[in-house]
């Protein structure tokens, strides 16, 4: 082989090895961009109070019917909420109403429910739930004294409205972007909450 085509081989064999390298690099940038963006996405917490108690004077009481009810509309709201996948987490308290109150949607969906066991620790579940199930779609069913404080530490709305004593209907909303504003929006499920009329 003369010194022309050892020339040629060379330059080809070159050639070879920059395509190759290109290639696998393009690839590492492609799943480390994939990696990246995956791992930066989206965290929404749906924040609601336990559904209508039972009205029997025990210590820890159940659903009242209306509450049964409810909780299976919440099951019916939340069911395919994302056209995905669906809710991925649902937080309760320890007490009866807040898991009657879980209890349509976590068999429906199939999801874990995870009992906190301090409601009060907000920060710790907000921690929990950005660690644990960043870019997830997390549910807390809780107490209408720790929503506000809650949704607070998420950075969402700090003008909550007050929740009245037989207030169940409230869903509020609270997406968590890697990048930008969080956003916190209301909606309403079942039968719908009617102030009492001032006393006359």
């Amino acid at each position: 082989m003369d010194e022309q085509e050892q020339y040629r081989a060379r330059r080809r064999k070159r050639r070879r090895q920059q395509r190759t390298v290109s290639i696998i690099g393009f690839l590492l940038l492609s799943t480390g961009l994939a990696w990246f963006f995956e791992s930066q996405a989206t965290t929404t917490v749906i924040v609601t109070r336990y559904a209508d108690k039972a009205a029997a004077e025990a210590a820890d009481p159940g659903l009242s019917l209306t509450g049964e009810q409810r909780a299976q509309e919440l099951a019916r709201v939340l069911g395919d909420v994302d056209v995905v996948a669906g809710v991925d987490v649902i937080f309760i308290l320890p007490n009866r109403r807040s898991a009657a109150t879980s209890l349509p949607l976590a068999a429906r969906n199939n999801v874990p429910v995870v009992t906190v066991e301090n409601p009060g620790d907000v920060k710790g579940l907000v921690r929990t739930i950005l660690t644990d199930y960043k870019g997830k779609i997390a549910l807390v069913i809780t107490e209408p004294e720790f929503m506000q404080p809650l949704i607070a530490k998420m950075q969402g709305s700090k003008k909550l409205p007050k929740i009245g004593d037989v207030e169940h209907d409230n869903l509020y909303i609270v997406t968590i972007p890697w990048f930008g504003k969080v956003k916190t929006l209301r909606l309403r499920y079942g039968a719908p909450y009617v102030p009492a009329a001032p006393a006359s």
